[in-house]
């Protein structure tokens, strides 16, 4: 079975997001087996792609748990469907997920995810969040997933060192922190800490930004973004608001291809 590490939402070896990408080929597996080959490959998400009829069956788990939306490992299955031939050069995936049919699209040098957005509304700090930060919050939000956190600066999400443990216990999936950013060339800045799914912090998060964009689009008077994940690998994504829909845009390399002994 053929299985490949790719860094995703960068142009450059070891930068970007890690993802595993695993081609099933019609292989008979379970979800138990899914689940310990991402624990065996320990990065923040492994993916598992199938056919299914004239598209594409699309699963994520992190090391220990399956999960329901992923922009990085969904861009590094793209691009390994690139490289191999799987899907033409220009050509579109169309993924059935748990998140419902999403799409990448090879656009010139970038891939570009077709993802859902996802609505935030203002909530009160839960408890624990502000000591597990370290930091007063301008403006905290939920969404389905995660709590969104805004800073005031962007040195202020750069320097942030949270309590994993105490994040760990606030029962959702992650937080984002994110600011305006100070950094030519980049609307907002982000990092995303999700020790409760099994990562203390995430390298590039793409559905982070599905929230993120609609936050940002009436505080920043615009549709387009260029965001930075600043965790110590870094990312850069394209995003776009449209509609009820968020468009990431990013890069990725191959680091390795295998085979998986099943």
């Amino acid at each position: 079975m053929r299985l490949f590490q790719i860094d995703a939402f960068t142009d450059a070896p070891f930068a970007g997001n890690p993802a595993a990408v695993c081609l099933l080929d019609g292989a008979p597996v379970d979800d138990t087996w899914m689940q310990r080959v991402a624990a065996e490959m320990n990065l923040s998400e492994t993916a598992f792609v199938d056919r299914r009829d004239a598209d594409w069956s699309l699963r994520w788990f992190t090391p220990t748990v399956e999960i329901a939306l992923c922009g990085h490992a969904t861009l590094a299955t793209a691009h390994v469907m690139l490289e191999e031939g799987i899907l033409p050069a220009g050509g579109t995936a169309r993924f059935h997920t748990r998140s419902g049919i999403l799409s990448a699209t090879q656009t010139g040098n970038l891939i570009e995810l077709d993802f859902p957005a996802t609505v935030t509304e203002p909530s009160s700090p839960p408890d624990g969040l502000i000591e597990a930060l370290g930091m007063h919050p301008m403006h905290v939000a939920r969404s389905k997933f995660d709590y969104l956190v805004e800073l005031a600066t962007e040195d202020d999400v750069r320097s942030l060192m949270p309590d994993f443990a105490m994040l760990r216990r606030l029962g959702v999936r992650g937080v984002i922190v994110t600011s305006r950013g100070a950094t030519p060339g980049f609307d907002f800045v982000s990092r995303f800490f999700a020790p409760g799914s099994g990562i203390d912090e995430d390298p590039v998060t793409g559905s982070a930004h599905c929230a993120l964009a609609p936050y940002w689009a009436p505080r920043l008077g615009k549709q387009q973004f260029v965001a930075y994940q600043a965790s110590p690998r870094g990312g850069v994504l394209r995003v776009t608001l449209a509609g009820d829909r968020v468009l990431l845009a990013g890069r990725a390399v191959t680091v390795f291809r295998g085979e998986l002994r099943v």
